[in-house]
């Protein structure tokens, strides 16, 4: 990659500008240990199992602006048992936590369909949470090839 010169002083003042002003020169992305302690504050104490939960992503999402995302939940949803949260997350996003679904036994099924902004190729994570004290969990990995989030 070739730069001209107005590119390059735009580059090097850019970055001694926040090098003088002790900015984090760093990825715009979540870590692993804050991906955790949002997966841990949802869950709680119980212990987060596999299976329960389908999450359908596509393999390769070709603009990482509008990515469709389903997730549902094998339940009865009855008074007794019924699923009351399911939360994605997004491990490479700099926000991670996308939203959180709630439901009722009212609801009749534990589903929903969405579209979300994915910064770079990245695992969603659903993660459910019974009424029974259950939690849940399915991970896809999205391959990005054109950032959503400026990437």
């Amino acid at each position: 990659m070739q730069l001209n010169r107005r590119e390059l002083f735009g580059v090097a003042g850019g970055a001694a500008l926040a090098f003088g002003l002790g900015l984090p020169v760093t990825d715009a992305s979540a870590d692993a240990a804050e991906v955790d302690k949002l997966i841990k504050t949802f869950a709680g104490s119980a212990k987060v199992e596999s299976g329960t939960v389908a999450l359908s992503t596509p393999e390769i999402a070709e603009n990482g602006n509008t990515v469709p995302v389903s997730v549902s939940v094998e339940s009865p949803m009855t008074k007794e048992d019924y699923v009351q949260e399911v939360m994605l997350l997004a491990t490479g996003n700099p926000r991670p936590g996308l939203i959180t679904f709630h439901f009722t036994p009212l609801s009749g099924e534990a589903s929903a369909t969405t579209r979300i902004r994915l910064a770079k190729t990245q695992d969603v994570i659903a993660i459910a949470k019974t009424s029974a004290g259950k939690v849940y969990m399915d991970k896809k990995t999205v391959k990005v090839t054109i950032g959503g989030c400026g990437g």
